[in-house]
C-alpha cells in the first residue's frame, strides 16, 4: 500500500499547468466576437480561463455543478473567539441535509447538488448518500496552544479532498464549487492567510460572524502568538498542520484533485481562499483551475485574493460561508463560457470590424 506521503506527492505532480495552445486560441476567438475588445470585461478573461482548464476551444458547457461543503470543528473555539456554541456546526450540517439552508436554496436556483463533507465535526453524523464521511477527529486541536493538527492529519485531510473532488468528477459532476461549515474557522483562515500570503494579523483577521472589538483583539492576538511561537518555513505541509483546520485541509486537496482532473472549481469566501492559498503553495498551478466566486466582506479575503492573482465575480457584502457565493458565481462562468461558444464572429455575421471597410 502507497504511503500518504507518496500519494500527495503524486497528486501535487498530477497537476497540469493551463493548456496554453488552447489559451491562445481562445484569445484569437474572442478577438473575433461581434464587439468591442473588451466589451464582455471579465466574461472574457474567464471564458479564456475555461478554455485553458478544458483544454478545448470553444469551452464545453458546463451542466452539471456540485457544492461540496466541508465541515469541521476547531479547538480554538475555546479560547472565545466566536459567541455561536460548537454546536451550530453540527447543527447546520443537519440543515444542510435537510435542503434547508441558504446554499440549498440558491444551488436549486444554480441546479446544482450539494453534499457535505464531514472532516471532524465534533459529534456523530448519521450516515447517508448526502455525506461523505472523511472524519480525521473531532475537532483540531487549539492553535493558540499548539499545532492544530499533526503533520499525518495535515496529509491525510489533503488525500481526503483530492479523493472527494475525483470521485464528484467520475460520477459527472463538471464544476466543483467549494464550501464550509465550521464554528470559530475564521480564525484558523486568517492565521493561514496571514502566514500564506504572508499579511499583518490585524490586517488578515476580521470579524467572522459578528464579534465584538475585544474579541476581536483577542482573536488577532491569537492568530499573531501562533505565528510568533510557530514561525512559518517552506513547508507548506506544516503550516497548514500549525495554523489550519480539518476543512482548510479539504478544501485545498479539492482544489489539486480537479486540477488533476481538469475541471474547474469556484471557490466560495475567506475559508475557501485560505484554503487555496495553501493549495498555490502545494501546487501553484492549481489555482489556475479557480474561479474566485465573490468578495467577502472578511479583510483577509481580499489579501487571499490578491495573493491568489483572482478577481472575484460577485461583490454583494457576503459573510455567510457554505458555498453561498460560489453558487451564485456559477452562472456567470456558464454564461461567459457560453459567449465564447454561441457568439457569431465578424465573419460569420457579416459584421465590419473596425478599421475596415463595410
Amino acid at each position: 500500500m502507497t504511503d500518504p506521503a507518496t500519494l500527495l506527492r503524486e497528486a501535487i505532480a498530477s497537476v497540469p499547468p493551463l493548456d496554453a495552445g488552447t489559451v491562445r486560441d481562445a484569445l484569437a476567438r474572442q478577438a473575433q466576437l461581434t464587439k468591442p475588445p473588451g466589451a464582455l470585461g471579465a466574461l472574457e478573461d474567464a471564458s479564456v480561463v475555461l478554455c485553458g482548464i478544458q483544454g478545448t476551444c470553444p469551452p464545453l458547457p458546463l451542466r452539471r455543478p456540485v457544492v461540496a461543503v466541508f465541515a469541521g470543528d476547531h479547538g480554538v473555539h475555546a479560547q472565545g473567539v466566536s459567541p455561536w456554541p460548537q454546536e451550530v456546526t453540527a447543527a447546520m450540517v443537519a440543515n444542510f441535509r435537510a435542503g434547508g439552508a441558504a446554499v440549498n436554496v440558491l444551488a436549486r436556483q444554480a441546479g446544482a447538488d450539494v453534499f457535505v463533507v464531514d472532516m471532524g465535526v465534533a459529534a456523530d453524523l448519521a450516515p447517508g448518500p448526502d455525506l461523505f464521511d472523511r472524519k480525521i477527529r473531532a475537532g483540531t486541536s487549539d492553535l493558540a496552544t499548539g499545532p492544530a493538527m499533526t503533520r499525518d492529519e495535515a496529509v491525510e485531510g489533503l488525500l481526503a479532498g483530492v479523493e472527494v473532488a475525483a470521485g464528484l468528477v467520475d460520477r459527472g459532476y463538471d464544476c466543483l464549487l467549494t464550501g464550509d461549515m465550521g464554528i470559530a474557522n475564521t480564525t484558523p483562515s486568517a492565521a493561514l492567510i496571514a502566514a500564506f500570503a504572508p499579511a499583518d494579523p490585524v490586517l488578515a483577521t476580521g470579524r467572522g460572524t459578528g464579534i465584538d472589538d475585544p474579541t476581536l483583539a483577542r482573536k488577532i492576538e491569537i492568530v499573531a502568538a501562533a505565528l510568533r511561537e510557530r514561525p512559518v518555513g517552506d513547508d507548506p505541509v506544516e503550516t497548514l498542520a500549525s495554523l489550519g483546520g480539518f476543512e482548510h485541509a479539504g478544501i485545498a486537496g479539492f482544489i489539486l484533485g480537479a486540477a488533476a482532473r481538469r475541471v474547474p472549481v469556484i471557490l466560495d469566501g475567506v475559508i475557501a481562499g485560505s484554503a487555496a492559498l495553501v493549495a498555490k503553495a502545494l501546487a501553484p498551478d492549481a489555482v489556475s483551475r479557480c474561479f474566485a466566486g465573490h468578495r467577502s466582506v472578511e479583510p483577509g479575503h481580499v489579501i487571499a485574493l490578491d495573493a491568489l492573482g483572482l478577481r472575484p465575480l460577485v461583490d454583494l457584502d457576503l459573510r455567510l460561508g457554505e458555498g453561498t457565493g460560489a453558487v451564485l458565481a456559477f452562472p456567470i462562468v456558464e454564461a461567459a463560457g457560453a459567449t465564447l461558444r454561441e457568439m457569431a464572429t465578424f465573419d460569420s455575421a457579416g459584421v465590419a470590424q473596425k478599421g475596415t471597410d463595410a
